[in-house]
């Protein structure tokens, strides 16, 4: 549910881009477009998914013993989870998100055939 306010934010970060941006992607590493999503959209990614995820939590009840149960462990275990289950989940679907977004961008850049559209044909093209 939270992943369809993405698009708007996702756009927004483009529309903003510098020239700068634009030729760092183009030029960049395999994921250069995906980090500068990343940099330039987790905040607002976070404030517009978090208050979807925590109502999508509260209508399973997941929410009851997470804290707890979580908290406990961490005072153990060598690799923290974050108690706050919804500050958890929205972490996860971010982190989500950007790794398919990686994949998504790879492939658009080493397969022609991953250039569904005339701009990536364009933009790309010249690889």
């Amino acid at each position: 549910d939270a992943a369809k306010s993405a698009a708007p934010i996702f756009k927004q970060a483009i529309v903003n881009m510098s020239w700068q941006d634009a030729w760092g992607i183009l030029r960049g590493s395999d994921t250069a477009a995906t980090a500068y999503l990343r940099g330039s959209t987790s905040s607002a990614l976070t404030e517009a998914f978090r208050p979807v995820i925590a109502q999508s939590i509260d209508k399973v009840g997941a929410t009851k013993h997470w804290n707890t149960l979580f908290t406990n462990y961490n005072k153990f275990a060598g690799k923290k989870i974050n108690p706050d289950l919804t500050a958890y989940v929205t972490e996860q679907a971010l982190r989500g998100i950007f790794i398919q977004l990686a994949q998504e961008e790879k492939d658009i850049r080493k397969n022609p055939a991953a250039r569904t559209t005339e701009l990536l044909r364009k933009v790309f093209g010249s690889k």
